[in-house]
């Protein structure tokens, strides 16, 4: 065997490393925004669980207010249904945008909620009802942390399937770019203050 020969095996041999070691590593950012989405998804059926319970708990005292706990009930079925769609495939762009938008109604009839409620000062007093807010604040806090983990892991896999060479081997193997949950609407990005002192 020749010394040309050997050498442009070795050239082969470090080109085929390269490109698998590339593929892998797409392979592995994909996989990790992934799990970032499956973070944001444990979170969210936390917040779909509090929500029933919470409108039981208004229920008694809101009765006459049937429009408001019928629209949180609602969005909340719109919600779970687009975060199935989204779960399916994170990296669906349709989904993903129909999950971000379902997520907003609710957070806007949330918001109706809670701000109806705190004319009613015998359901601000309510154990129940303080104890399901704090629940679903804190939840809250820990949807954003994970939408935050999520656009961090989308970012770093939207980097490497854009830039070159990596982009070469993206096209190849349908990588396609994923989307960052964001919010659109100013409304959205307000906080609804809630306060049962």
């Amino acid at each position: 065997m020749s010394i040309e020969l050997i050498i442009f095996l070795v050239i082969v041999i470090g080109f085929i490393v390269y490109f698998i070691a590339m593929y892998n590593g797409l392979v592995a950012l994909r996989n990790r925004f992934k799990n970032a989405y499956s973070q944001i998804d444990i979170q969210l059926k936390r917040r779909y669980d509090l929500i029933p319970n919470l409108v039981e708990t208004a229920k008694g005292y809101l009765a006459h207010e049937r429009e408001t706990l019928e629209a949180v009930i609602k969005a909340r079925h719109t919600a779970v249904n687009a975060n199935q769609r989204a779960g399916n495939d994170p990296g669906d762009a349709g989904a993903l945008q129909e999950l971000m938008g379902a997520e907003a109604a609710l957070t806007g009839a949330l918001g109706k909620l809670f701000a109806l409620s705190e004319a009613y000062p015998d359901l601000k007093a309510n154990e129940t009802m303080m104890k399901l807010m704090e629940e679903l604040t804190s939840t809250e806090n820990k949807i954003s942390f994970a939408r935050q983990g999520f656009n961090d892991s989308v970012m770093v896999y939207n980097t490497k399937v854009e830039s070159f060479p990596s982009n070469i081997m993206a096209g190849m193997f349908n990588f396609k770019l994923a989307v960052l949950w964001e919010i659109d609407k100013p409304e959205e990005r307000e906080v609804v203050n809630v306060s049962f002192k």
